[in-house]
């Protein structure tokens, strides 16, 4: 399987973890550390959970597409529900329409299997800039 999630510099800085990652689903993790990810209202950073979405939901589009294409983020709606505090929060990505061009995506954020956040987004199918 062609590397993704944790493979990338950014995904390493945050504390990202691939979990699993096949047929149009994808889970990540993060275990949040209050030095490390929460602002200052005490709560974790509304980017990390952003972040954690995000890539979860490349991840599950990406494990749909063939060889030399490549996916971007076109849009996402985010909901916070609740404040993320210390702990492991993972999200749960799923491929919710693949047309030839832009598929749509959901994603659920748990914490102690509470949820927390959730997401929809687009994003754009396309094959991937010649290398060299």
């Amino acid at each position: 399987m062609r590397p993704f999630g944790q493979d990338f510099e950014f995904a390493r800085a945050l504390g990202l973890q691939m979990v699993e990652r096949a047929d149009g689903r994808c889970t990540m993790a993060i275990d949040i550390e209050a030095a490390r990810h929460f602002n200052p209202q005490g709560v974790a950073h509304g980017g990390v959970a952003y972040s954690l979405a995000d890539t979860a939901m490349g991840g599950a589009l990406f494990s749909t597409l063939d060889d030399g294409f490549w996916c971007a983020t076109l849009e996402i709606k985010f909901n916070y529900h609740v404040g993320v505090r210390e702990g492991r929060l993972i999200c749960e990505a799923s491929v919710l329409h693949k047309g030839k061009r832009v598929a749509n995506i959901d994603a659920r954020l748990f914490q102690h299997d509470r949820l927390v956040a959730s997401a929809n987004g687009n994003f754009a199918i396309f094959p991937a800039p010649n290398a060299g």
